[in-house]
């Protein structure tokens, strides 16, 4: 005697259903009940970063915004010497002083730096016109370079915490830069309508 086992329309069905979630939650390819989400494996716990990787990031992306495109400028206009109009500013230099000597980066209550009351002095050096040369995809320009001293004067705080705490104060610290600033002038033929600068 045999017998046979069928289902109905709505066990079928329920059935369907069922094996349709199993089999697509088990393939990894499904974002949905069993994970909620992909699963990253390993990379899937989360792992402390430190913020100074942040602010390395976007101080960055300021120096280079700011500080390290060349400009290309309208031509020299006849009259009198070029004059260049731009001597670094107390952010530029400051941030240059902190590349060549960092005070960021101290760990709390071992080892702290800090400049108190700066003062800078700002100098320019020379200011002269190279002449007119051809720049690769800019053209025939002229450099205009300008070199400045800037002298900062501070005083250097040191906070020592281990073994012996201590503070070590050098009030007359002073930090000698030479900062230049070069920017390109087109020469005045080519300039015009269809020029792209």
């Amino acid at each position: 005697m045999t017998s046979t086992f069928t289902l109905s329309g709505p066990q079928r069905l329920a059935v369907g259903l069922l094996l349709a979630t199993l089999s697509m939650g088990s393939t990894g390819c499904f974002w949905g009940l069993t994970t909620m989400g992909p699963s990253l494996g390993v990379l899937a716990v989360p792992t402390p970063v430190s913020p100074f990787y942040q602010k390395t990031a976007e101080d960055d992306f300021w120096n280079k915004e700011r500080y390290e495109r060349v400009p290309i400028l309208g031509p020299i206009t006849s009259g009198g010497p070029p004059v260049a109009l731009d001597p670094p500013s107390d952010d530029e230099i400051i941030r240059a002083l902190e590349k060549a000597q960092p005070v960021q980066g101290g760990i709390p209550m071992l080892y702290e730096r800090n400049r108190n009351n700066v003062h800078i002095v700002v100098c320019k050096i020379s200011d002269y016109v190279d002449p007119v040369r051809v720049y690769p995809m800019i053209g025939p320009a002229q450099q205009h370079h300008a070199h400045y001293k800037c002298t900062v004067y501070y005083e250097d705080v040191r906070r020592v915490g281990w073994p012996v705490p201590h503070t070590l104060r050098d009030e007359d610290a002073q930090e000698v830069l030479y900062i230049d600033h070069n920017h390109l002038h087109m020469v005045a033929g080519d300039t015009g309508e269809c020029s792209n600068y």
